[in-house]
């Protein structure tokens, strides 16, 4: 163990406590909150640089402990029923850390809107889409990331037939790109008398939550947009008026719609949210195909690539295809605990590597 990490190097909390100083100035200012969305980009800022000075912290108390651990060792000291517990948050969180340095992409550190929609096969694939959807809101309560349903259509019998959510708060689309694809799902079904197994496949796209700074044109004229009545599980709380909104985008046939609030204004403003990301994302998606043709198709984001496979019977391992990376406590990442298949996505992404390549593959 390095007696003397420099871990402030490392993670340059000089740099961010210099750059947190320059915030407090602008927050003292009397007109600071003049501007809200200005404001609160410049307060996540603050937020992010506290966290990375408090993890610099961190790992330098962690570090400090386990040298003391280890000297205690040398003189045979019985101290290592300490040292493997603070290896295993020394792992954790040097892991957490070296997750949130991969996100180096241009809009990893924005918020993001999800869809998932189930694929063919009824009753099934809509219960897989819930089940993938349940993952997803248990993995954002675990990180703490707000989360608003902006529209969702319930399947007929069981499961849904789609579902929109915003998940906000740093990072959120850099750490959920790894989920845009097609996920399946092999299992004894539920709805089976005869206890067959069944494979069912559901699709998830992720979209950056653009913030104003960045432009996208987008004429009146191009739009289409219809009013309804929102639809829901009935008594009390059903919407007797016509606040849903649906808008089309003609020139890219792209179409979105809201209908979690009871104001059609605001409504309509989540939907404008939703299409401003989607036709983003497509431009994106334009200056990427030339780099696709050369890279192997690593960002392909078509409902033909399947990449991950959750089996649940006659074995349970979830296998990504891309990373190579498995997981045998299936159970606990449906309970939203995806932080190893996101790390391992996220090194595929910026190296290339496998799992295999490192060795952290279960066997097939």
């Amino acid at each position: 163990m390095n007696r003397h990490l420099p871990s402030g190097v490392i993670f340059d909390a000089p740099k961010k406590r210099t750059e947190l100083e320059r915030i407090g100035v602008l927050i003292s200012a009397p007109d600071f909150w003049n501007q809200p969305e200005k404001s609160q980009k410049v307060m996540q800022d603050r937020k992010r640089l506290e966290e990375g000075i408090e993890n610099s912290e961190r790992v330098t108390s962690l570090t400090e402990d386990l040298d003391t651990l280890f000297e205690l060792a040398r003189e045979g000291e019985p101290v290592q029923g300490d040292i493997e517990p603070a290896l295993k948050s020394f792992a954790e969180i040097l892991n957490k850390l070296e997750t949130e340095m991969l996100l180096s992409g241009d809009n990893d550190s924005l918020s993001a809107i999800m869809t998932i929609h189930p694929g063919a096969g009824g009753t099934e694939s809509q219960d897989w889409a819930e089940m993938l959807m349940r993952m997803y809101l248990r993995w954002c309560e675990r990180n703490n990331y707000g989360v608003v349903i902006t529209d969702r259509l319930e399947g007929e019998g069981a499961g849904i037939k789609s579902v929109t959510f915003e998940i906000n708060g740093p990072n959120a689309y850099g750490m959920l790109q790894s989920e845009i694809g097609v996920h399946r799902l092999v299992r004894i079904s539920p709805f089976d008398s005869a206890a067959r197994r069944h494979t069912s496949f559901a699709s998830v796209f992720v979209y950056p939550q653009i913030d104003d700074e960045i432009k996208i044109d987008i004429k009146l004229e191009d739009l289409r947009i219809d009013t309804f009545r929102a639809g829901g599980a009935g008594g009390q709380h059903v919407n007797m008026t016509d606040s849903a909104v649906r808008i089309t985008h003609f020139p890219t046939n792209t179409v979105v719609q809201c209908q979690n609030e009871r104001s059609q204004h605001k409504n309509r403003d989540s939907a404008m949210k939703q299409l401003r990301a989607k036709l983003y994302e497509l431009e994106l998606e334009k200056k990427r195909e030339e780099s696709r043709k050369t890279e192997a198709s690593k960002l392909e984001i078509n409902f033909g690539s399947q990449i991950r496979s959750y089996v649940l019977a006659p074995y349970r391992m979830i296998k990504d295809h891309r990373t190579k990376f498995a997981v045998g406590d299936v159970d606990r990442v449906l309970d939203g605990d995806m932080e190893s298949l996101i790390h391992a996505y996220l090194v595929w992404r910026k190296t290339g590597k496998t799992a295999k390549d490192s060795g952290d593959d279960l066997p097939d």
